[in-house]
């Protein structure tokens, strides 16, 4: 039998509730099964079970209830302003309390991002689940509750009263990662509207490329769809897509006006330690791409490695780093990362925005060696300038180099900040940005992302005043 001894704690908190115009408590659930999902929004397993939540919610519509416990990792993730970014940028359509405090968190003795907890309809807590996985270890434990507790369960289903922004077709939606052609027009993930735009200095859209909707589909610009794009990568003609939540690089013939799938099958690619080591794998979660000699680099956020694609044969295989999520230097395959997240070099060596770490890596492709020059550990983030030993980041996911600048998109902190590597030193160059996602160099100045505000800057980068990009779409050609 499945007999939970144990009540189930409290889940309101000081900080309030979000997707929902009101709060609510275990016993407002009595004769339903509710699953609890503790989660962090920068956390990418996190982002992995969204999928399987859904899933599960619709499947179990007229008996489970999901309930987001939102327990922060970053100091910019205990905010309901980020938090409701987060669930508008996931689709997430279930309530979230905001548990800044951990105080749910230590109640459940919850220990790792993601866990789940199971409630069964009579309130008693049944058993949690850390990590990914969740549909296939849930379900059949709903499946028993059903049965078992089909006296007292409630079919009624809960509704939920949400509000969400109105997306608008016309602009940018949470856009994410850019790269800059030898004309100087630029390529935009428009990542929120699953789409790439290719726009002119002027911010004038050029060309659409995919239909906007969420999708998985090859074709022409109008017919082919993303999942969530991210990092792109010029190749001649060739224009490659990290193509985040559908775990493939995608490939965009700019001459044809066509888009094809040059690696991943839309399945999650899991290889840790000696997996699979020198087989083609598929990406996990690919958030930025570069190209180096006759090579693809991947940044894998989801594997916490380095993937490297043969551009002649369009196979993956692993190249950096264990898959242990760690801030570990040394040779490729004994370096560990932490959701690398944003790439950019300086001849042989890739600097890696390594974003759980807050941290920036660098790869030396010549060498082999994985080193830190700014960045301490999983947990050590903040929001400091100086000597580089000193220095903090939070949560930092893009990268530009000029000369021995790096200058980096200092995502939590709403800020670009530069590390002189020469010097050892880091210091802010603009501030006021929302989740500044990637930096390129550009005519002279720096283009930057401000995701969660839906823009697009320059920035001086001697001054660091910033610029919008007034985003015009009126000739658009798709």
């Amino acid at each position: 039998m499945l007999t939970g001894r144990v009540n189930a704690p409290e889940i309101n908190t000081v900080h309030g509730w979000l997707n929902t115009d009101r709060s609510w408590s275990i016993k407002d659930f009595a004769g339903k099964i509710v699953l609890l999902d503790f989660w962090t929004f920068g956390c990418i397993n996190c982002q992995h079970i969204v999928p399987d939540l859904k899933r599960l919610e619709e499947e179990y519509a007229d008996v489970l209830v999901v309930v987001g416990i939102h327990s922060a990792k970053f100091d910019a993730e205990k905010q309901n302003e980020t938090i409701l970014q987060a669930i508008r940028k996931f689709g997430i359509e279930h309530p979230v309390v905001n548990d800044a405090d951990y105080k749910i968190w230590n109640q459940y003795g919850v220990r790792a991002w993601p866990t789940t907890v199971l409630i069964a309809p009579n309130g008693k807590v049944v058993g949690q689940h850390a990590g990914e996985g969740v549909y296939q270890t849930v379900q059949p434990y709903i499946e028993r509750l059903i049965e078992e507790y089909k006296d007292i369960l409630n079919h009624e289903p809960i509704r939920f009263h949400v509000e969400h922004e109105e997306r608008q077709e016309q602009g940018l939606y949470f856009p994410s990662k850019l790269i800059s052609d030898a004309e100087g027009n630029i390529y935009l993930s428009d990542s929120g509207h699953n789409r790439i735009l290719k726009l002119n200095q002027q911010g004038q859209v050029l060309e659409v490329i995919g239909s906007g909707k969420q999708g998985f589909d090859d074709g022409s610009y109008a017919e082919a769809t993303f999942y969530e794009p991210h990092g792109l990568a010029l190749h001649g003609s060739i224009l490659y897509v990290a193509d985040a939540k559908n775990n493939a690089i995608r490939k965009v013939d700019l001459e044809a006006k066509q888009v094809s799938t040059a690696a991943g099958t839309g399945e999650l690619g899991y290889y840790f330690l000696d997996d699979k080591l020198d087989e083609p794998v598929n990406p996990n979660s690919p958030w930025d791409l570069l190209i180096l000699g006759e090579h693809l680099y991947i940044a894998n956020a989801g594997n916490h490695q380095i993937l490297r694609m043969d551009l002649a044969t369009e196979k993956v295989y692993r190249y950096a780093g264990s898959g242990r999520e760690a801030l570990t230097d040394g040779p490729l395959r004994e370096a560990a990362f932490n959701q690398p997240s944003g790439l950019a070099h300086s001849g042989p060596v890739l600097y890696v925005a390594d974003a759980e770490a807050s941290a920036i890596r660098t790869v030396n492709t010549e060498t082999g060696m994985v080193l830190t020059p700014l960045g301490r550990g999983l947990f050590d983030f903040g929001d400091v300038d100086g000597d580089a030993d000193d220095a903090l980041l939070q949560h930092c996911v893009g990268l530009e180099i000029i000369d021995s600048n790096v200058y980096i998109a200092d995502t939590y902190n709403g800020k670009i900040k530069v590390l002189d590597v020469q010097r050892r030193r880091v210091r802010t160059l603009t501030s006021g940005l929302h989740e500044p996602n990637d930096i390129i160099f550009l005519n002279g100045q720096l283009w930057v992302t401000s995701t969660n505000s839906h823009q697009l800057f320059t920035v001086d980068i001697h001054s660091g005043e910033k610029q919008e990009v007034q985003v015009r779409f009126s000739a658009a050609k798709v």
